[in-house]
């Protein structure tokens, strides 16, 4: 794998900052980046109670639909398992996709070190490899709609989100509360810090809007000490900041019905949730 390395002074010590390529071997379509927690792998110390929490919170939604934990459920960006990994932890018959092949891998490897029945695939939300009707409830979490740039490609993978969910199928999707955060146009994330017997890491993004606030480009910075040194990993992708309301939109225009937003104070879930039904 190519990569650029280039050295630098932060803070007054002396960091190797490597810049690697995104692509992992797979084909990606055009103006579809992948997402940062795919490629630098994150400190887990707190990762079983994040997906302990989360899927509460999701459970607590779905149950309040008035469905239950023994339906099919699939998950069209699962990343690393996050979400995907507790609901299966809680009894639903779950199925989890991601277009990088290499965060498929991660959250099967996740599943079988933690016993958890799983199907995990690389597939895009765009075109999903599931017949028509299969599904009781479909999940799109953790920000990973708005990784598409453009109106046709969203309504795409809600029309397919629509598709393989049965008349009645429930839909949570997630995403960054980006109503507050076009007016504020933050440039950046508070630093991150991880510690243990053997190193310390610093995780924290930089954010350069465009000037219409409607996107953004992401540079996520991993630093591990290494003796006296550090060594910082880079990664660059780009985000829609797309509204409630036109997220909204593009689910309607798909076709699905009941739409709803969920602010995490009513969920407990880390981000806004919009559900919405098939008919």
């Amino acid at each position: 794998m190519a990569q650029n390395v280039c050295f630098c002074r932060i803070w007054g010590v002396l960091v190797t900052a490597i810049s690697l390529p995104w692509s992992d071997g797979a084909r990606l379509p055009t103006g579809v980046l992948r997402r940062p927690s795919c490629h630098v792998r994150p400190d887990l110390s707190g990762l079983e109670a994040t997906i302990a929490q989360q899927s509460r919170s999701l459970d607590q939604l779905i149950r309040s639909a008035g469905h239950h934990n023994h339906e099919r459920l699939l998950d069209v960006a699962c990343g690393i398992g996050t979400q995907a990994l507790g609901i299966a932890q809680l009894g639903y018959d779950t199925v989890a996709a991601d277009l990088s092949s290499v965060a498929a891998q991660r959250a099967r490897t996740e599943a079988q070190a933690r016993g958890v029945p799983l199907r995990v695939v690389a597939a895009d939300m765009r075109s999903l490899p599931f017949p028509a009707i299969t599904f009781d409830i479909v999940v799109c979490a953790d920000n990973a709609l708005p990784h598409l740039l453009n109106s046709t490609d969203v309504i795409d993978a809600c029309e397919e989100m629509l598709r393989v969910l049965r008349p009645g199928g429930l839909l949570l999707l997630t995403v960054r509360d980006y109503d507050a955060l076009r007016r504020t146009r933050p440039c950046s994330t508070r630093p991150q810090t991880h510690n243990s017997a053997s190193r310390r890491m610093v995780t924290f993004q930089l954010w350069d809007w465009t000037d219409d606030g409607e996107h953004y480009d992401l540079e996520l910075f991993q630093l591990a000490s290494h003796g006296e040194q550090w060594i910082t990993t880079a990664r660059r992708t780009r985000y829609w900041a797309m509204t409630r309301d036109q997220i909204t939109e593009f689910a309607h225009t798909a076709g699905f019905e009941s739409l709803a937003c969920h602010v995490p104070e009513q969920t407990g879930f880390f981000q806004p949730v919009l559900t919405g039904r098939r008919p």
